[in-house]
């Protein structure tokens, strides 16, 4: 007879979605046995994936938000399992997944052990399961970093964000010269890279930055040339509408790509999946191609 599966689940207690309460039923629900590590703080989470890679678990499961799944990937050597519960405000990767926002309903469906393989992205060495960019949303992560956290350690939610996206457009009064060159393409403004579409959420709807981004293919990338105060209307709309492709004439697109280098006139803002990097003035993006396994 088999022995039981073994696992280990990864929480963020200060993660929007996270109780104590739902760790317990996530691990009712999960199979075999489980061992719940949870973290103490930043990148911890990186750590403890690291320790259960060098204990041959059977699979790796992360309760968390967008930035403990991001420490988690960076910590896997992409041969173990990985499934997503979304914990936090938004939980880019497990909804691009396929998986139900609700976090029980997300663990009862990793339990029925179906995966797939997908690419990752990786910026100066460090990976990134959804989106990463230089430049504008790069700075409205900051900003919303530099909101603090709640008494109970939770980060501002999507209404704090929405505000501070209106401030900075103000505080730029929606205006961006192009500041970077993209090796091979050309200058921009900023510049958003995406491993999958939906690129992020805003509530429950989902933003098609670049629409034709898949798990499986290399990465893809948008980067307005400039933008003006006439034009940043239009431009949200196709965001929106997941319609931003070169044809217009004021962005620059890339698909399904192994290597790009961006080449800042000055250090701006790096992040990877809503995490804040610091100021870079070169960045190296790359594609992982089948770099791990994730349940879904």
């Amino acid at each position: 007879m088999a022995s039981p599966a073994r696992s280990t689940l990864i929480v963020n207690p200060s993660a929007t979605e996270v109780t104590m309460d739902r760790v317990d039923r996530i691990t009712d629900v999960l199979p075999g046995r489980v061992d719940v590590r949870l973290t103490e703080r930043r990148g911890h989470a990186t750590e403890l994936a690291r320790e259960a890679v060098a204990a041959d678990v059977d699979a790796i499961y992360v309760f968390s938000g967008d930035g403990g799944f991001n420490e988690v990937l960076n910590g896997v050597d992409g041969d173990i399992p990985l499934g997503f519960v979304p914990g936090g405000g938004t939980s880019v990767l497990p909804r691009a997944l396929g998986l139900p926002r609700t976090p029980v309903a997300a663990a009862e469906q990793l339990a029925r052990g179906q995966s797939r393989r997908i690419s990752l992205g990786r910026v100066n060495g460090r990976r990134f399961g959804f989106n990463a960019g230089v430049g504008f949303d790069a700075e409205l992560v900051r900003r919303v970093d530099g909101l603090g956290r709640k008494p109970d350690g939770r980060r501002p939610g999507d209404v704090a964000f929405a505000w501070i996206a209106v401030r900075t457009i103000v505080d730029h009064r929606a205006s961006w010269d192009t500041r970077l060159e993209l090796e091979g393409f050309g200058r921009a403004a900023f510049v958003l890279f995406a491993n999958c579409d939906p690129y992020t959420y805003a509530g429950a709807r989902p933003l098609h930055v670049a629409p034709e981004a898949r798990f499986e293919l290399g990465i893809d990338f948008v980067a307005p040339i400039r933008v003006r105060p006439t034009t940043v209307p239009s431009f949200l709309l196709r965001l929106l509408r997941g319609s931003t492709s070169a044809a217009a004439g004021d962005v620059l697109v890339g698909h399904d790509l192994d290597r790009v280098v961006v080449w800042c006139d000055s250090p701006l803002p790096l992040h990877v999946d809503g995490e804040d990097l610091g100021d870079v003035q070169e960045a190296v993006f790359e594609s992982q191609r089948d770099a791990v396994t994730v349940l879904v």
